[in-house]
């Protein structure tokens, strides 16, 4: 029951959703209607969302802090093998939520050196599974939905690093990365007062950054939410079509966005009758295929090794998409 509160009041903040619906019932809005129903989705997943948002980004960046890349290829260096693509994709957990701020600490550790397969691990794992979307999904799906999502997350991370290290495409980095000589200077310790303020300047920069987007993405969700009708949700992304995993990851892949500005997209999809498997899919595309990542990553890598980046994520995407339509019953 005591995580039930959790997840329910503090993660998911139900008592904001019907502290906005009373609000708006004493306003004169009809909150079981299209128009009031769509006011109160969006007020409510709007500051939801900043609330996380701005939490999430303030404890990341904390952690972050005692991470810099130095250090953080200092401690993937210790170690090798299957060993290594596995710290590498936990790492990349607690890097920042969009696949574009992820490529330059990828190309900072090719450059230094580490081995190639376990940057592509922190590649795959840093936007795709990091602590924002584990807690952010626990408040929309709960549990169960979230844990396995990050644990399959981090599979494909570690597959798809030890499968490119294993192919030894390390002649498809662009000359200039490899003829970049890293400097290894001291990491000076910070105080907890500068890091808080690290956090907290991270927190208003991000912020003022994606909060338009976030808007959009909630309006988005708010109309799917309350005017497309189910049946049609339920015929193109619900058990109705066998493709809905592909049409929702090949659709996801172009978008620039991260977790923040999806969710309430896959929130209500989920609502209206979609698939598990085929919102998450959705999710990962968004997040660890945008287009302006690849375009990013094509001045770094050549186009067979790009390729090959690109065929990994969406063929792990879709498996997982099939496996949590699969196992839906189990945890929904």
């Amino acid at each position: 029951m005591i995580w039930e509160f959790i997840q329910d009041q503090i993660l998911g903040m139900k008592w904001l959703k019907d502290l906005i619906g009373s609000l708006l019932s004493v306003a004169g809005l009809d909150i079981n209607g299209k128009v009031g129903g769509s006011v109160q989705f969006f007020i409510y997943d709007v500051i939801k969302i900043a609330v996380l948002l701005c939490s999430l980004i303030f404890m990341i960046n904390y952690i972050q802090s005692f991470f810099p890349p130095e250090r953080t290829k200092k401690i993937l260096g210790r170690f090798h093998g299957l060993g290594a693509n596995m710290i590498a994709a936990l790492l990349g957990t607690v890097t920042p939520f969009c696949s574009c701020s992820s490529i330059p600490l990828f190309i900072g550790f090719t450059s230094a050196g580490l081995p190639f397969g376990v940057t592509f691990s922190f590649l795959i794992s840093s936007p795709m599974v990091d602590l924002g979307s584990l807690v952010l999904l626990m408040s929309i799906f709960g549990t169960k939905v979230a844990v396995v999502y990050v644990l399959l997350g981090l599979v494909i991370a570690v597959a798809g690093g030890t499968l490119i290290e294993k192919m030894r495409l390390d002649d498809q980095v662009e000359d200039f990365i490899r003829k970049v000589k890293p400097v290894d200077l001291p990491q000076d310790e910070l105080t907890v007062k500068e890091r808080l303020s690290y956090s907290w300047g991270q927190v208003t920069e991000t912020l003022k950054k994606v909060f338009p987007y976030i808007l959009a993405g909630v309006g988005i969700g708010s109309f799917i939410h309350n005017w497309i009708p189910e049946d049609i949700i339920i015929r193109f992304l619900g058990t109705g079509n066998p493709f809905g995993v592909v049409m929702a990851t090949l659709a996801g892949a172009p978008m620039y966005s991260d977790i923040f500005v999806c969710i309430s997209i896959a929130e209500a999809l989920l609502a209206k009758g979609a698939k598990l498997g085929v919102v998450l899919a959705f999710m990962m595309g968004v997040t660890t295929l945008s287009l302006p990542s690849i375009i990013m990553l094509k001045k770094a890598i050549k186009n067979k090794l790009l390729g090959l980046f690109i065929a990994i994520c969406i063929i792990g995407i879709i498996i997982v998409g099939y496996f949590f339509n699969a196992i839906q019953f189990m945890l929904v």
